[in-house]
């Protein structure tokens, strides 16, 4: 009999980015497989989309920008939880190089406003909460920076952000690290690799290959293609962030990647990706194979770091986990989930002004305000 999604004592739980990619599954997952109270705190903004949460008496959402101070006391005394799980982030290194200012006031100072309210419920709380309570904070692998041909991230790598996207998730890292040694408060970390999977708004490298391919347009490779990542799928990836939520030692971290005993790397160059969802998409969509002439080099991002590679065996020894799907598998579902929900793509992608055009450019000026 498998262990219960939560224990006992957490009848209240917070998401913050609930509405996002990853804070969605996390939703989802909670409201069918515990009997959680969840409240999701998110502000809307340009990707998030509540579609994929079906309404449910367990279920409230708190329409709260992190950036308001007061907005978020008031919801963290709304919600009155148990448990925080910290996902709310802008997470786009090409919209962080075209923006930055939205990266510090949304990660940063978001995370900020987040900790001082979460601190004032955590110690007003009776006793026996008091004890158990968590807050959960999730992070990137990006804030190590870059890795050369050999070696993996851990939890002992230094820090070494390169965009402005990661230098603002380092700096929420150390925020919660900081807010547990000194003031107490119960928390755990965990920082993982390249998520994918259905759900994910479709500027990212795999949606947006994806739709490319659909349409019969060029498929943009930054560079020379051989940048690697660590794919870890979202449904693996939120078994992880349960589990380290839970049962993680407090003021520990947990490096969470998509390498397991499936016998197949989740590590892959980018150019093997693009190549990989332009087979699957002869399979599943003929019209126009092979899809492989549509990828086009492009000139690459400024700070493109090289290589991520996550090395998971503290929270595979610690905590029992391993991601359940192989990249190919995650890869396959993740396509035909996209070619059968193109609708919501349109949908989402209109409502947001963004058709798949290239952002992220080099700078033509010094001014960094936008």
């Amino acid at each position: 009999m498998s262990a219960p999604l939560l224990p006992e004592r957490v009848h209240r739980v917070l998401i913050t980015g609930g509405a996002g990619f990853i804070g969605g599954a996390v939703v989802r997952r909670l409201l069918e497989g515990s009997q959680a109270n969840v409240f999701n705190l998110d502000k809307l903004g340009y990707a998030s989309d509540l579609t994929s949460i079906r309404q449910n008496d367990r279920y409230k959402h708190l329409h709260v920008d992190l950036a308001d101070s007061a907005a978020t006391s008031a919801a963290v005394v709304t919600a009155d939880p148990d448990l925080v799980m910290h996902l709310a982030a802008e997470s786009h290194v090409d919209r962080s190089i075209d923006g930055p200012k939205a990266f510090i006031e949304s990660n940063v100072n978001g995370t900020f406003n987040l900790l001082q309210a979460v601190l004032s419920h955590w110690e007003k709380l009776p006793e026996e909460r008091h004890q158990h309570f968590r807050f959960h904070h999730i992070s990137t692998d990006e804030v190590f920076g870059s890795l050369g041909p050999i070696g993996r991230f851990s939890e002992i790598t230094p820090y070494d952000p390169r965009s402005p996207y990661s230098a603002s998730k380092a700096a929420s890292d150390h925020l919660v690290s900081a807010w547990h040694h000194t003031y107490g408060l119960p928390v755990v970390l965990t920082n993982c690799s390249n998520n994918y999977g259905p759900w994910q708004f479709p500027e990212k490298l795999i949606p947006i290959a994806i739709l490319k391919a659909v349409a019969g347009e060029p498929i943009p490779l930054y560079g020379d293609g051989t940048n690697i990542r660590d794919w870890l799928y979202v449904e693996d990836h939120v078994e992880a962030l349960l589990l380290a939520a839970t049962r993680g030692g407090l003021g520990e971290s947990y490096c969470v990647g998509g390498a397991g005993d499936h016998g197949s790397p989740s590590e892959r160059t980018n150019r093997d990706v693009l190549e990989t969802i332009c087979n699957l998409m002869d399979s599943l969509r003929p019209y126009g194979a092979p899809h492989t002439r549509l990828i086009t080099r492009v000139s690459d991002r400024p700070g493109h770091d090289r290589r991520y590679a996550i090395d998971a065996k503290k929270i595979t020894n610690d905590l029992g986990w391993k991601p359940r799907h192989s990249f190919e598998e995650g890869l396959e579902a993740t396509v035909a989930w996209y070619l059968d929900n193109l609708d919501w793509c349109q949908k989402v992608s209109s409502k947001s002004d963004y058709l798949g055009q290239r952002i992220g450019l080099p700078r033509l000026s010094n001014d960094a305000n936008a």
